[in-house]
């Protein structure tokens, strides 16, 4: 794979993930982690992503949330809020995760929702205040400075003590096999102790990570009661999960 080729491909998959690992990386594209470290250096050095320890950021989830022309399939992710924010009604406990899919729902909350949200997301607790009827439950621990979102034992606790109506999570990965994944084993922990307490679980993202699968199991796809994309739900591609028991939005 030449350069550019290589290049192109490790931005994409920055802009569907929000962020990659240099190992990972490595494996999937079959060379040496020295040459993908010079190759995440120069898309930096080009303003085109954020290079991090051990990997890479986009843009986009680098920032702080505001509209941004950035944001990887913006379009499709404004759909998916949109049917997101029709499941949420006054009175409820909401959970989210963060990610910028989380963001835009947060953003289009409507403005006489009376709601109680609970988040460990700097952007979405952000987002959140914007709302003047919405009340925030903040996780504290310590910060995930790649994720923006706040992991350790001491969020794992405070989420154990909430049995929220719905749990709202913006997903890397789904699949028939392997569930719902990620590769990241910190927020991993968190979404399992978020899903674990909840009494519904819905699932927002985008079609292109449909049927795609990370290293770590955050659940199997039996614990998923709602899936939002911004396809059609009659869409074929969804024919396995509606057999699995999943409403598709």
């Amino acid at each position: 794979m030449l350069k550019k080729e290589r290049q192109a491909f490790i931005l994409h998959r920055i802009n569907l993930h929000n962020k990659v690992l240099s190992a990972q990386l490595s494996t999937e594209i079959d060379v040496s982690e020295d040459t993908v470290r010079r190759d995440l250096q120069e898309l930096n050095d080009d303003g085109k992503i954020y290079k991090v320890h051990g990997g890479a950021l986009s843009l986009s989830y680098n920032q702080v949330p505001n509209y941004n022309s950035n944001i990887y399939a913006l379009k499709e992710k404004k759909l998916i809020a949109q049917k997101a924010v029709s499941l949420i009604k006054d009175g409820m406990f909401v959970l989210t995760g963060g990610g910028t899919t989380i963001v835009e729902m947060a953003r289009i909350l409507p403005t006489s929702l009376r709601a109680t949200f609970i988040t460990g997301s700097i952007h979405a607790t952000v987002a959140y205040m914007q709302h003047p009827n919405i009340e925030i439950i903040v996780i504290g621990d310590k910060l995930s400075k790649n994720s923006k979102i706040t992991v350790g034992g001491n969020a794992i606790h405070k989420i154990n003590q909430f049995k929220p109506d719905l749990c709202i999570l913006g997903v890397n990965s789904i699949d028939i096999a392997n569930g719902v994944t990620d590769d990241d084993w910190e927020i991993v922990q968190l979404k399992k102790e978020m899903i674990a307490v909840s009494k519904e679980l819905v699932c927002l993202t985008i079609s292109e990570k449909l049927n795609t699968h990370q290293p770590i199991q955050i659940c199997a796809l039996n614990k998923v009661d709602t899936l939002i994309t911004e396809l059609d739900p009659s869409d074929k591609i969804f024919s396995p999960y509606i057999n699995s028991g999943i409403k598709i939005y």
